[in-house]
This record gives C-alpha cells, structure tokens and sequence, in this order.
C-alpha cells in the first residue's frame, strides 16, 4: 500500500480524497496557489506545496510542478481528483515513466474515452446504444449548419474535449447552430486547450442517467447501480440522485451491463462513470464515459456503503477486487445539492467574495437513521474566488425512500447559513420543494420549463404566511423582552391589548392574539389557537420551532419591527406591530427603485472579453451586445429591446464588477 499520496487537485474533492487516506493511515500532501494559501485542503493535509499563480493554467495544470512536488515530499502515488489533470493522458503517462503511481485508469483509457468522437465509436463497437450524429470534425460554422440540418433540428453541438457543462449548446435553427458552434469552438479553446467540435442529435424529454463502474487490473468490473443527474442548468448538473425513479430493474440491467462491456473494451480500472441519455420510453443512449472520480459520487456510496476513494486506492495498489456484483446492493435513497457560489435571482451568475458566514448542518446519523453528509473545501471568513470552479459545497442526505431523504434534504437547506455572497441555496431549496420534482417527473428540460424567466423565489402559500406569522410574533415576543425571566410571563397574557398584534408580510395584513402559557406561546388567528414552542434566543440566525407539534426551521435576520425570514425558497420580511402603528404604516409612501431601464449593467464580476457594438449604433431584441466571461464560461448580453447605443464607458479587455454598466442606450 502507498505511504504517501498526493492530491492534484484543490477544494472539496482535495479534502474528500485526504478524508479516506487518512482513514486508511496514509500521509497526505496537498499543492496550492497564490488564491489557495488559506485553503481548507491545505490545512488538512499533513503537508502542503506551493506550486504557483492562482490561474490554474500557471500552477494546477502545470504537470513538472505537480510532478516536481511529489518528489520533493516523497508522494509514491497522485491522485487527480476531477477536473485539471484527471483526465489528462500526458499526466497519466508522465507519472508513469516517474514511477508515480496514478490513482486513476490506464493511459489507453483517458486517451480512448476522453475523445467523445473517439468514444463513441469505440462504444458502438462494443455494442452500446449510442445517439445518431456526426462523428466527424466540424469546419467551420457553414460546415455546422449542413450537419445539424442533415441530422434534424434540435441538435447539441459539442467540444470534444469537453466535460462539465462548457463547450456545450443546443441548437434548435440555423442561426442558433451558427452561434452555438462559435460560443463552443471559443469555451472549448479557453477551457480545454482543445477547440474541435463535433454535433449529434438532441434527444427530447431526455433524462440523465449515469452508471457507476469499479474495475481492478485483474480483469474484474461491477457496476454500483445509477445516479440521477437531471436537474441540471446549461449542462452543469445542480442535484442529484441515486438511485433514479424512473428506471426498473430490467433497464438497470441492460444499462449496467453495457457500461462493463465499455469498460473491458478499452482495459479499464478504477473508478469510472459511463453516462447516459434516456428517452420517455426507457431507450437509452451512450453520452460519453468520465475516466475520473464523478463530483456526485457520495449519492452511490451513501445507498451501497462503497468508499469509491478506498477502491480507486486500492486498485492503483496493485490490489484485486473484493467486490463482486452480487454483493452491491442498493440500499435507500440520496440526494446531493450542489451549492454554488452564484445569484439565482440575477440568472445564476456567478458570484465571488468572502464567505462572511458559513455554518453548513451537523454530519451525521440522526435520531430517525438518516444521514447528512456535506463534502466542503472553503470555511467562514474564507474567499470564493473568480479563479475556480464555484462551488462551495455538496450537500448530501439518505433516507429509507426517496420521499424521506427529499425531507431531510429539505431540512438541511433550510439549516445551511451561508452570507457575504451571492449563493443558490434558495433555488435548491425550491426545486426540493416543487411538486413536479417530488413526482420524479423529471427531465434534463426541468429548470428551463420551470423557470423560463428565471427563478425569483418561491411565493408563499396562506398555510405559508401562516407559518411566517406564527414564527415571527413568537420571536418578536422572546426578543423584545429585555429582562431575559419568564418570558412575557408578566407582559403578554390573553387578555390584555399587549397581546394584540398585526402581523405585515408578502403584502397581507394578519391580526393576531399572543399569550404566554408555561413553556409555549399560543397564538390564535381568527379564533383558530396554534401552540408554538422553541428554544431560540435573540440573535441566533436559525430558529427551531414546533408548531402544533410539527418542526420548523426557518432563518432569521432582525428587519424593522420584525424580521427577514427564509425558508424553503420564500425570502420575506415580516413585521410584527401593534394595531395603531399598523395603522400609521399603512399611510408611509412606498420607494421607487432607481430606473435602471436605459443600462446595460455587467451581472458578474469578469472580464469583458468582446463588444459587438458601438456607440451610435442601433440594436435590435437579442442582438448579441457584449461578452463576458466569469469562471471559465463565457456569457453573451443581449438586446432586451430595439434601442441606440448612447455611450460605451468600458473597453475590451476591462475586468468589471458587478453592475458596472458596460453601454447606455438612448432614452
């Protein structure tokens, strides 16, 4: 077994990695950047290198230093974690000839899968279902155009090089697949070093389902069942699943059967994930076969209790599998929520800064014999940077079924506190609660069907406002009750008009009776009495409360009479007043926000890479106006209306910050 094992790789994927080393007593080295001094993984690694600037094209991507710090600490294996170097051939065979063991498949593997031409051909030898298009280079966009129309409109243009969402488009006309494939060749180029293309037909009402592989170097292979990966927004998967509704046991099979006959074609060993497009009627379509450790692989060893790291260890060691295919049983249900470092409320754009507050919940089992896992690289008073990917963490639950770990998952979101950034914990706390995803009627379609605007919160329900209301006159009462003794004890009681409140949220108006009795308040609405008990003391940012024996968890920040209240998506301020005051603020005249209409404002902190227009000129609705790219991917601007350019304030080449306005139009 190695001694020594290093991690190429930074944040929450570092810190996993180093979590199982330690586990089985192996010392750990960790490499870092400039951005990454104060990292999570450095810390917990027994040592730690600097390798260089926080561009990841200066240091992460560098193989002599990765290769130079393994000797320098005396690392005898690297593991890639996903991402930079893990599906890199060169750093595979570079470690090869070092005498540097990859925790990782063979050379031949990277070099045949990680071609997504080449892959497909590959599969389609070794009789894998695959989606019908072009295998072939694509020129140019002329050359796009003709393929896609021969294909059939809709179709997704594709680098081959391509993994995590970039160098992706849909093209559903002529004019989308000329953009497409020039937005793809450039991501492509930027991301990868690698800018071919190749275009094949988009399957409708798809689903994304993916097969986890275990294979050694004795000739063995298993697969570890499924994991949904559907919700998913530009390609970049959001949450997962394992393992899918939709999928019975036949199908499972069929699928799982194939991905082993993939994974012998090309030798593999270690840990791999073979991906798939399903259809409405369960007819499956090889996608493309990830060499590496999956971002959501937790969600597989949470329902088969593999440690998928252990085994990637293991294998590099030489060792055989113990596993056969009959021992992997498919125990319960899990999720995982990916949380990113972007603004739901401004079209998911990133967001970078100080994570001024970061309190994930407790790991663990719980009373019920469920599980919470969060796998997390960054901590409070730590920087998100505009360097790297932007995630902060996967958040991970299990329950016996699928409904009970979207409850626990539900629970969770509502615990995580997470402030100082622009963040989607609110928008994974509504899809968790949306009826269509409860269903499993899912596809790959789901957040564009149902955010076609974008997300902009969830609106409350009544039984929602009444959970609001009931939870803010309880905390008001605690929180204005200065003495700290027998709360309200000898303030609030049934029957005096200290008792008397009129509760203002979500544009409604509640009036309410709240008393003191023991240890709970009861609070009635329209003669209807509700018993709420809690624990929580002014200044704490959760509260937990039983409502007539139901819990509760909602997030609180203090807000004029009252508070800012969250939970499950809803975002809203609750004001708490007597009767009279009510009265006076129903006559306060309401602010108009500043008119913004006539600017273009940048949405994410990035660099301005291309103006598409000049001042003087006209512009039409969706005309493509400037490009920006924040964290590897580039974002078009465009037109909302038919407007004048008035003026340009900024050039090609800027780095913006968030609402730095780019272009004025004329009024």
């Amino acid at each position: 077994m190695f001694k020594k094992i290093l991690v190429a790789n930074r944040g929450e994927i570092a810190c996993r990695v180093f979590k199982t080393a330690k586990k089985m007593g192996i010392q750990t080295v960790a490499v870092y950047s400039d951005a990454d001094k104060n990292a999570l993984h450095v810390e917990m690694a027994d040592e730690a290198v600097y390798i260089g600037a926080a561009p990841a094209s200066e240091s992460y991507l560098i193989i002599d230093k990765i290769i130079d710090a393994a000797k320098q600490t005396g690392a005898d294996a690297i593991h890639p974690g996903y991402g930079f170097l893990s599906e890199r051939a060169e750093f595979a065979e570079r470690l090869k000839a070092e005498k540097i063991a990859f925790i990782g498949p063979p050379t031949g593997a990277i070099e045949a899968m990680g071609d997504k031409i080449t892959s497909k051909k590959i599969a389609a030898e070794a009789g894998v279902s695959t989606v019908p298009g072009h295998m072939g280079l694509i020129d140019d966009a002329d050359h796009a155009v003709k393929i896609a129309t021969e294909i059939g409109y809709p179709v997704m243009i594709k680098a081959s090089a391509g993994g995590g969402g970039k160098g992706m488009r849909i093209a559903y006309n002529d004019a989308e697949a000329r953009e497409g494939f020039d937005r793809s060749k450039s991501e492509a180029a930027s991301s990868f070093g690698d800018d071919r293309i190749f275009i094949e037909k988009f399957v409708e009402q798809p689903r994304h389902i993916e097969i986890q592989v275990l294979a050694d170097n004795h000739g063995n292979c298993i697969y570890l069942g499924e994991r949904e990966c559907s919700i998913q927004r530009r390609n970049q998967k959001v949450i997962e699943e394992a393992p899918s509704s939709f999928l019975d046991e036949a199908t499972r099979k069929a699928m799982g059967d194939q991905s082993v006959e993939l994974s012998k074609a090309v030798d593999y060993s270690s840990a791999g994930t073979v991906e798939f497009i399903v259809d409405k009627d369960k007819n499956f379509y090889f996608l493309e076969m990830n060499t590496r450790l999956q971002v959501e692989h937790p969600v597989t060893e949470l329902i088969t209790g593999v440690d998928l790291v252990e085994q990637m260890i293991r294998v590099a060691a030489g060792e055989v599998l113990l596993l056969s295919q009959d021992d992997i049983k498919l125990n319960g249900w899990a999720m995982e929520s990916r949380l990113y470092a972007e603004d739901p409320y401004r079209n998911f754009l990133p967001s970078i800064g100080r994570l001024q507050r970061y309190r994930p919940p407790q790991e663990g089992v719980k009373d019920n014999g469920a599980i919470v896992r969060n796998d997390t690289g960054v901590f409070e008073g730590g920087e998100i940077s505009m360097f790297y990917d932007p995630m902060i963490a996967k958040l991970c639950t299990w329950g016996k079924t699928r409904e009970n770990s979207i409850d626990e998952m539900r629970m969770a979101l509502d615990r995580f506190e997470v402030e100082g950034i622009g963040h989607n914990l609110p928008f994974l706390s509504a899809v968790m609660g949306h009826e269509r995803f409860q269903s499993g009627n899912i596809t790959t379609a789901f957040i564009a069907e149902e955010y076609p605007e974008g997300f902009e919160g969830v609106a409350p329900t009544d039984d929602d406002r009444r959970t609001f209301a009931l939870s803010a006159l309880v905390l008001n009462a605690i929180a204005t009750d200065r003495s700290h003794k027998d709360v309200l004890a000898s303030v609030i009681t049934a029957d005096t008009t200290d008792g008397n409140k009129v509760v203002l949220l979500d544009g409604h108006s509640l009036s309410a009776k709240i008393a003191r009795i023991d240890d709970e308040f009861e609070v009635t609405f329209d003669d209807k009495s509700y018993r709420v008990s809690t624990n929580w003391s002014r200044g704490e940012k959760i509260a937990h409360l039983l409502i007539d024996d139901v819990e509760c968890v909602i997030k609180t920040d203090p807000f004029t009479s009252g508070f800012r209240m969250r939970q499950g998506g809803m975002d809203i301020n609750v004001q708490v007043l007597s009767p009279r005051v009510a009265e006076l603020a129903a006559l306060m005249p309401e602010k108009i926000p500043q008119d913004t209409s006539n600017l273009l404002l940048c949405p994410m902190p990035g660099l301005l890479v291309s103006l598409k227009v000049k001042e003087g000129d006209t512009v039409e609705e969706g005309q493509a106006l400037a490009i920006v790219e924040a964290m590897k991917m580039e974002n078009v601007l465009k037109a909302e209306k038919t407007s004048v350019i008035a003026k340009i304030p900024v050039s090609e080449g800027d780095s913006l910050a968030v609402d730095e306005t780019i272009m004025e139009f004329e009024v």
